[in-house]
This record gives structure tokens, sequence and C-alpha cells, in this order.
């Protein structure tokens, strides 16, 4: 599969380093320093190009870039002909992360989803970038959960693979607006690494038994 990846910071790159070893072609994008990531490039054995390029290469598109910058990276991608799915692995999070930009009512997927018009947007926030750099991404011997939204079972399920393929256990948490409730605990997770001072080998992890689920609630 073609990746086009827009943002090559730590997640960027965390990402295509655990995607080209799975086979994937991997662009890399959205940088300030041009010659340096043509130089990490190919040591991850990735290409470089515009955030256009990546997007027209791409048969799934992923957005890493940090928030702040998320509208200028995606009016980069310029006119889009074709409908793409777009991987966002983004959180709103204020500069001097003590919480999201956005609540609640609404949520950053949407934004994207908004600011992206060519996109199938699908809302999975990956490990931290110290985890994806990390020898495994295992933490505690257990993938972390990566809850995955959006509105087309398809794109889902595609964006699914990819996760699972990063080393984190995807969970299908339905339609984009519940990406309201998964980034605030993208939120969770980054007060207590950073704040709370767990680190960053945190992550979240969903029990379910479910054998029982259905019958649980036709009884309610």
């Amino acid at each position: 599969m073609k990746i086009g990846i827009i943002g090559a910071g730590n997640v960027g790159t965390g990402l295509a380093k655990h995607l080209v070893p799975q086979g994937h072609s991997v662009m890399l994008s959205f940088s300030l320093d041009m010659e340096r990531l043509r130089a990490e490039a190919h040591a991850l054995g990735a290409s470089v190009g515009s955030v256009a390029e990546a997007v027209r290469f791409a048969d799934i598109a992923v957005l890493a870039a940090p928030w702040g910058a998320v509208s200028d990276a995606l009016a980069q991608a310029g006119n889009v002909a074709q409908k793409k799915i777009l991987w966002d692995c983004t959180n709103a999070l204020k500069p001097d992360m003590s919480g999201l930009v956005i609540g609640t009512h609404t949520s950053g997927a949407e934004e994207v989803a908004r600011l992206a018009p060519w996109a199938t947007v699908v809302k999975a926030i990956p490990p931290f970038a110290q985890t994806l750099h990390s020898p495994s991404t295992l933490i505690g011997g257990h993938r972390p959960a990566v809850f995955v939204c959006g509105d087309d079972s398809d794109a889902r399920a595609a964006v699914a693979g990819l996760v699972a393929e990063i080393g984190a256990e995807p969970v299908d948490a339905g339609p984009l607006a519940l990406a309201r409730y998964t980034e605030p605990a993208g939120m969770l997770l980054v007060q207590l690494a950073y704040v709370r001072g767990f680190g960053t080998r945190i992550g979240l992890s969903l029990l379910r038994d479910t054998g029982a689920g259905t019958s649980d609630a036709a009884r309610r």
C-alpha cells in the first residue's frame, strides 16, 4: 500500500519506521528542514515529497502534523481530485499541553474533515512517538489500545489494519463524532505522561467480555 504522511516529526517518522518494514511504500512530507527530512527518509527507506505529492501518491494519507500546523498542512494538499482515506493522528492540544483547544461539543477530527473535504477521515491516535521509536511498542507486555473512529466502516477497517501493523491494538469505536471522547482520552495520557510524571511508556487498554456484551445490553 502507498502511505503519504503529512507531518515529518517524531510521530510521522515513527509511523514510517513501522510501516516500511511491513512492505508499504511511504512518502514523508511537511517539514521545515527538508534536507534533514531527506536524510531521515533515506534511513527509513521512505521517499520525500510536498504535501500535495504525498496525498496524490497515497492510497491512505496520514495526518501527523502538530495541531497548530494542521490548517496550513491541509491547505498545502491543494485540489485533490480523488476521495482519499485520511488517518488523523492529531490531537487538538493547547501549545502548553494544559488542555484541548476543541472540546466534547465537537472534535479535532471533525474539524479536519471540514478542512479536508476530499478526505474520508478516520481518527486513531497512535501511541506516543517515544514508544513508536522504541524497540517495542508493547507496554507491560500488551499492545496499547487505539480507538478508531470514522463514518465509513471500510475506511475504519483499513486504518485499523495499519494500527495493528504499528504494534497497537485497534478498537473499532464507530462514527467520527465519537472522536469527541477518544481525543480527551488522549489528553489524559498526555497529562499523566508529562505532568503527573508517569512517563511515555503508558497506554490505554479496553477490557471486554465479548460473550456477554450484546445479551447484557438487551436485558437492561
